[in-house]
C-alpha cells in the first residue's frame, strides 16, 4: 500500500464593520485588530473547505 499526502484547507470569513474616515483607514484598523487577536475566527466563521493532493 503507498503513503500519500492530502491537503485540507478550511476558510473562515467574517465581516467586520469599521467607521473610518477612507477605506484603506477601515482595512489598517481591520489588520491592526487582527495581528493584536481582538479579532479572532471561529467554527462559526466556517465558510467551506478544500481537500486537494499535497503537491511539494
Amino acid at each position: 500500500m503507498a503513503t500519500f499526502q492530502v491537503e485540507v484547507i478550511e476558510t473562515l470569513s467574517r465581516i467586520i464593520e469599521v467607521e473610518a474616515d477612507t477605506i484603506e483607514d477601515a482595512v489598517s484598523s481591520v489588520h491592526t485588530q487582527y495581528s493584536e487577536e481582538e479579532i479572532v475566527l471561529d467554527h462559526e466563521d466556517f465558510t467551506g473547505y478544500d481537500i486537494n493532493e499535497y503537491k511539494d
